[in-house]
């Protein structure tokens, strides 16, 4: 697998160069608390035996969870980030950017100005349907799923991208230059338990030099100055990480990004909501049936927008060769309509409580909360319901707008099976 990293240069070597700083730190905090307070201090000097010990053993176990949890979310970050798949039409712009780069075309040339594509109009985009078999998603104003110009490709709940690494990525939190990329669904529970354990980490090496050097003022011994070089070390490494953890346990506990967070008291999501076959639009809301209509095809607004019925554009405004013979009639059973529905103000869909909302992100098991070995259980996007469990926002919408749940017989088993027929 490629290593996806940042598309800026300077922050590439930035990135680069941290992991030789965290050694060298770590290295020189190792000696300083083993070989200077514990051993030479504490032992030799003032013949302890028990604070030293414990100290060394809690040292030890800590720079091993701290070493582990940073190598598996540096491996992450830079191996399997979770980002979405990149569309046909950006894989061949980016290959035709990269030879024009090496063709030596300025910025300022015409061809090498970026291109931004719209959605894909093909009601059989591909893609599409993981959208429609679900429940509900995350949709514009037309009922369609978001659409990424970059990656030339449709956008699931909680996907953003980030122009850092010019790549849309599930649940993007930020980009960290400590542990080389971005935080993102894949990686969010190994940055947390690597930011805990180096707070805790540093907690322990500022308790062990700070006591140390009180007992040395205490005596009015000389202060060793690499006693206090390491407590300004801890204080500033501490206190950053404790931030770090303190923040992401508040994102954790919300089910929250550090994206979703910005304007979180204004944001609005608008979601397609699965309704029974049948519902037509109202004056509160509009619905659209799934699969789209296709070129030629005559449909009823009345369940893809409103008034009467329309005829779908020729097959060439929608990225159709037009001269196809029309296809035979859609399995019924294959159809589903959704309306779109807006949340209100500073409401999170996604929040289906506390306990829930931890074990979403850090896992079931006790033993995967202090560990870095399985990623986070929301990784998983094969639900049929959504592409992230809903909580109780979901519905209170669905009462809001006075609409049904969808009957047990349509939800029983997979809907959307193989249509009947060839499909172009």
């Amino acid at each position: 697998m490629p290593v996806i990293e940042s598309a800026r240069a300077v922050t590439r070597w930035t990135t680069r160069s941290v992991p030789l700083i965290l050694i060298a730190a770590a290295g020189y905090t190792t000696y300083v608390v083993v070989g200077r307070v514990c051993a030479s201090y504490l032992i030799n000097t003032r013949g302890e035996v028990g604070p030293p010990i414990v100290i060394l053993i809690l040292y030890f176990i800590l720079l091993l969870l701290m070493t582990v949890t940073y190598l598996r979310t540096v491996s992450t970050v830079l191996l399997d980030p979770g980002v979405t798949p990149l569309g046909p039409l950006a894989i061949e712009r980016r290959r035709k950017d990269k030879e024009r780069r090496q063709r030596g075309y300025r910025p300022d040339d015409l061809e090498g100005q970026p291109y931004y594509a719209g959605p894909d109009p093909n009601p059989d985009s591909p893609g599409l349907e993981q959208f429609y078999t679900k429940d509900v998603f995350i949709c514009e104003n037309d009922g369609r799923p978001k659409w990424c110009s970059e990656c030339c490709n449709w956008k699931a709940d909680r996907v953003h991208h980030s122009s850092e690494i010019n790549r849309c990525v599930f649940r993007m939190d930020h980009y960290c230059p400590w542990v080389g990329g971005m935080i993102g669904e894949n990686s969010f529970k190994f940055f947390v338990q690597f930011t805990t354990y180096t707070a805790c980490y540093c907690g322990l090496v500022l308790g062990a030099a700070a006591s140390s050097s009180r007992k040395q003022m205490d005596e009015g011994s000389p202060l060793d100055p690499h006693f206090v070089a390491v407590i300004v070390l801890a204080a500033f490494f501490g206190l950053f990480t404790f931030l770090m953890t303190v923040t992401s346990m508040r994102y954790v506990l919300l089910n929250m990004t550090n994206v979703d967070m910005l304007g979180s008291r204004s944001k609005v999501y608008q979601l397609a909501v699965r309704v029974p076959r049948g519902t037509g639009s109202t004056d509160r809301y509009t619905v659209v049936t799934y699969p789209l209509p296709r070129p030629g095809e005559v449909t009823s607004d009345r369940h893809n927008g409103t008034g009467g019925p329309r005829r779908v554009a020729s097959g060439s405004s929608l990225g159709i060769q037009a001269g196809h013979p029309r296809p035979i009639a859609r399995d019924d059973l294959a159809t589903r309509t959704f309306a779109i529905l807006k949340t209100e103000p500073g409401e999170n869909p996604w929040d289906i409580g506390l306990q829930r909302n931890w074990q979403a992100v850090m896992g079931t098991n006790a033993l995967d909360w202090f560990l870095p070995f399985r990623k986070s259980p929301c990784v998983n996007h094969e639900g049929h319901d959504s592409f992230y469990p809903m909580g109780q926002v979901l519905e209170d919408v669905r009462a809001r707008y006075n609409l049904p749940s969808p009957t047990t017989d349509e939800s029983a088993g997979l809907e959307m099976r193989e249509l009947r027929g060839n499909r172009l």
